[in-house]
């Protein structure tokens, strides 16, 4: 049997998340069996600091090690289950000793499945600012649009200081309805990606004004099954 080792806490609730969907799904096809699970919760707030001083080296090691430690616990493959640190994921894929499954890569090939052609992104500052997924997606001929820089910054001051705290407000989910909204009138996307594993905790339904929400966290865990399941 294969193991998973997740590298979580980025933050808690959707690393819980994560762990509940991978075991249904897992379930779904042996229902009698669980799969191997490893998890190494890392610091959050360390992360964040990073970023904000643009001290990706610092990212980089401070994963790279997270990685280490899930290959020494028996992981034969491994996520970061979180959308921001995937702006250092080439670099950890070299470093890594264990193969990684990335979430963007994952939310591609749903994407390129469904037809969608011009898709939003909603996610933290850096991940709406940084090109790691506009340049997985032009691979397939994907456009990817960014709401405007007060909608980001409103985003990005939400993400941190609510849905990383487990905070979860009605007016906030209004908000970003309000932003999906403009953004398939202006901009006619086909679909939102949502590009934080904290918002599908915040937008439960699977779409809003007739488009689908991409959910990430959701997809992630189902290639994880996948790999588990080979």
């Amino acid at each position: 049997m294969k193991t998973v080792g997740i590298i979580g806490g980025i933050g808690p609730e959707s690393t819980i998340d994560y762990y509940r969907l991978i075991l249904a799904g897992y379930r779904a096809h042996r229902p009698d069996d669980s799969p191997s699970i490893v998890i190494n919760s890392v610091d959050v707030n360390k992360l964040l600091d990073w970023m904000n001083g643009n001290q990706l080296s610092q990212v980089i090691d401070y994963l790279a090690e997270a990685l280490e430690k899930l290959a020494r616990a028996g992981a034969d493959f491994g996520i970061i289950a979180a959308n921001t640190p995937h702006i250092v994921f080439g670099d950890l894929q070299q470093r890594s000793p264990i193969p990684l499954i990335s979430i963007v890569e994952a939310t591609c090939t749903e994407a390129k499945k469904r037809g969608i052609r011009t898709i939003a992104l909603l996610g933290t500052r850096f991940t709406m600012q940084a090109t790691f997924y506009p340049e997985v997606f032009s691979r397939e001929g994907i456009r990817v649009v960014v709401p405007g820089k007060d909608e980001q910054s409103y985003l990005h001051e939400k993400y941190v200081g609510e849905l990383l705290q487990s905070v979860f407000l009605p007016e906030t989910r209004e908000r970003l309805l309000e932003i999906i909204r403009r953004l398939k009138e202006q901009e006619q996307i086909g679909a939102v990606i949502l590009g934080g594993t904290e918002l599908p905790l915040l937008l439960r339904d699977e779409s809003a004004f007739g488009i689908p929400l991409l959910d990430t966290t959701k997809i992630h865990a189902e290639a994880v099954v996948v790999e588990l399941l080979s």
